[in-house]
């Protein structure tokens, strides 16, 4: 497996972006969100899916130069249509919204319709920590998802993300799928030839397997938790609040009709609303309590979970945000590890765009 460095990667994917008739600034938003992930060692998330944003842009479902418009909105809510953009600039814009709504509100709520996949949740509710703010961030996805006793796909794998800040404690980021794990490490275990673990996913008949291109077959996810006596109804429950506040809040396809992001599903021919959807909230913590009194709160409340006993004593208590910083440290010493097959397909795209990888 080689390594690449950050810059090479984002001179590579800025190009790329700029090669499908993106704006340089819209170029260069799209590639910080895209390789946020692959520094935060969510390889599904990043050089991965730019392959699959250009075979979008192929069939006209993106567009490189979005008009990206607030439709309505009052002091602490907007509603955004995307225009069709590239999720990972058309969140950065909504995001922003949210923020400058809660520095004159106190919070900020954004809903978006008419965008496209947004890259990992997490980057996105973290632009409110360097405000003293909470954020948060979610999205619907390509219908691969049955809910619990159901083997119809239905919802997304549906990520929810929340930033919280600190003070001497690096921030809580909390950024998970609504099922056992985002679809794009299926797709890794798939380029790897490796199982996938039992409980992720169903065949077409409903039943329980480890066949990792079971999806692809007629498949689906499962919800997190993944069968009713583990929880799964949480899972879906959890699934269904994002679909609902990012896409029948905003004016968005829902449910089965979200339009996907995976090759192997065609868009509804009956679309309920335009495009994917997402929903954005910041709070200002100084909104709730002093932010130097609660950030200082928020360090006790770190450490104290940090110092809980534990089941062993080699493996420390994890809080949430702690492995992905681990990953930007190292990666940012070593480069970014790539699997072949994602090498190979950026080298496929800067052939057909000239751009040398």
């Amino acid at each position: 497996m080689n390594h690449f460095s950050y810059d090479q990667l984002y001179r590579f994917s800025k190009d790329i972006f700029i090669a499908m008739g993106c704006p340089e600034s819209d170029a260069e938003t799209a590639t910080k969100t895209l390789l946020s992930a692959d520094m935060r060692g969510v390889d599904s998330h990043g050089v991965a899916r730019l392959s699959g944003y250009v075979r979008l842009w192929d069939k006209q479902r993106i567009n490189a130069k979005p008009d990206i418009k607030v439709i309505h909105e009052t002091p602490s809510t907007a509603t955004i249509d995307g225009d069709a953009g590239l999720g990972l600039v058309v969140a950065p814009f909504a995001m922003q919204v949210a923020i400058e709504k809660a520095k004159n509100a106190g919070t900020g709520w954004v809903a978006v319709k008419n965008s496209n996949h947004y890259g990992i949740a997490g980057y996105h509710a973290m632009k409110a920590l360097d405000h003293d703010m909470i954020g948060m961030s979610m999205t619907n996805a390509s219908p691969l998802v049955s809910p619990t006793f159901s083997k119809e796909r239905m919802l997304g794998t549906n990520p929810i993300a929340v930033a919280i800040p600190a003070n001497e404690q690096p921030p809580f980021v909390g950024d998970f799928a609504t099922t056992p794990a985002a679809n794009g490490k299926l797709e890794v275990l798939m380029r790897k030839g490796e199982n996938a673990p039992l409980g992720w996913i169903q065949d077409q008949g409903g039943q329980s397997t480890d066949n990792a291109h079971g999806i692809k077959e007629g498949g689906s996810w499962l919800p997190l938790g993944g069968d009713r006596e583990h929880g799964s109804h949480k899972g879906f429950i959890l699934g269904s609040i994002v679909d609902i506040f990012s896409a029948v809040l905003s004016g968005a396809n829902y449910g089965p009709w979200a339009p996907p992001f995976v090759t192997f599903l065609e868009p509804s021919k009956d679309p309920v609303g335009e495009g994917l959807g997402h929903f954005f909230g910041a709070m200002r913590v100084d909104a709730f309590r002093p932010a130097e009194e609660f950030k200082s709160h928020m360090d006790n409340w770190i450490t104290r979970f940090r110092e809980s006993d534990r089941t062993d004593a080699n493996q420390p208590v994890v809080i949430p945000g702690d492995p992905e910083r681990t990953y930007e440290k190292e990666r940012s010493e070593n480069g970014i590890p790539l699997l072949e097959p994602v090498e190979k397909d950026l080298r496929a795209l800067g052939e057909r765009f000239g751009v040398k990888f």
